[in-house]
């Protein structure tokens, strides 16, 4: 078993300390994502597993043991970076293999091992090729096949897709996804491209300015964010959020601009909130009753509709599953489903639960 536990973790660079006691228990075999915005500590707690930066205080466990005051080369981790850190002078075979080598490993099994990461990622025709002769995409699998032939405890990934095109990364989260399912390896994984976390991990932690703001299930953050922050970084586009205004008793809920919606099941909330709601839960209003936006710009993909608009305001973001043809000045109506909208404590941020 190869649960990873990472408790009261604190780093500090000289007087500035950029995780504060940051706590999650990783299960074993889970891919774990770690997302936030750039500077919310993320890569630093890659690094302090990994043994690249030294722990200022809190534990980090693997297993059964605590790895704080164990080399990086004695904790049975592989590492794989955004810059891929390949070796220039070396074939892919001896890329992929060079690890093991440090450990005396038979060549057979050396041999054996490298040809099996190779077909598993499907570069076995790669293997007498040196970097300079690679695609961004293949030298990523290398980089790949040089963590997998190690048979690691754990996987860390460090923004391993952020050098690829738009593309190219699409397919590559697939093939890690299906990678994590053969393998069954502990997987940690850094990004700052939270449809990355979505779509790849088992379990997300969010995190901000060093802190963990809320750890669940891609679909649990999505449905159920704890704060403002969290629904405003998990989903794209990102959630709109509107000032409204609330009185107890009453089922309207009032715009800063004097427009209302009906929602019932707030009717006990009395003061000023903040409305949030998910541009692929708004509709177009056929004869433009409901909230009235103007629109600000109108992208059409085939398949849906992309809206910028303005309502009481605030620049919103509508994104509707049918075509709509429309242009900038115009004034529509458009809905939200009343079931799915989210209050947000003003000052706090934190969601009102009901």
């Amino acid at each position: 078993m190869t649960q990873v536990e990472i408790k009261d973790l604190r780093k500090s660079f000289g007087a500035v300390e950029t995780l504060h006691g940051v706590s999650v228990e990783i299960p074993d075999g889970a891919f774990v994502a770690l997302v936030g915005p750039s500077g919310c500590g993320k890569s630093t707690i890659l690094r302090l597993i990994a043994g690249l930066e030294e722990i200022t205080s809190g534990e980090i466990r693997v297993g059964d043991r605590v790895i704080n005051d164990v080399e990086s080369k004695n904790r049975d981790i592989a590492m794989v970076f955004q810059n891929y850190a390949l070796y220039p002078h070396m074939t892919v075979a001896q890329n992929m293999g060079f690890s093991l080598r440090l450990l005396k490993t038979p060549k057979q099994e050396i041999a054996k091992a490298v040809k099996d990461a190779a077909v598993m990622l499907g570069i076995d025709g790669l293997l007498d090729r040196y970097p300079k002769q690679l695609s961004g995409g293949q030298r990523q699998r290398v980089a790949m096949g040089r963590a997998i032939v190690r048979q690691p405890q754990v996987f860390l990934f460090d923004e391993p897709l952020s050098n690829l095109d738009a593309k190219l990364r699409v397919q590559m989260r697939a093939e890690l996804k299906a990678m994590h399912q053969r393998l069954r390896t502990t997987t940690i994984y850094v990004t700052h491209d939270q449809i990355e976390a979505m779509t790849m991990a088992d379990i997300v932690v969010v995190m901000r300015d060093g802190h963990v703001e809320q750890v669940g299930k891609p679909l649990d953050l999505y449905d159920h964010p704890v704060n403002r922050f969290v629904a405003g970084f998990i989903g794209s586009p990102a959630m709109n959020f509107l000032p409204v205004s609330t009185r107890r008793g009453s089922d309207d809920v009032v715009l800063s601009d004097g427009q209302t919606l009906v929602l019932p099941q707030y009717r006990d909330l009395d003061g000023a909130f903040d409305l949030g709601f998910r541009p692929e839960h708004m509709r177009h209003s056929p004869d433009d009753a409901g909230l009235r936006a103007v629109i600000e710009s109108n992208e059409q993909t085939g398949s849906e509709t992309l809206l910028q608009a303005q309502l009481a305001g605030v620049s919103i973001t509508a994104l509707l599953r049918e075509r709509f043809d429309c242009h900038a000045g115009e004034t529509h109506g458009f809905t939200v489903d009343p079931q799915l909208v989210q209050f947000f404590d003003r000052t706090s941020g934190m969601r009102i639960v009901h």
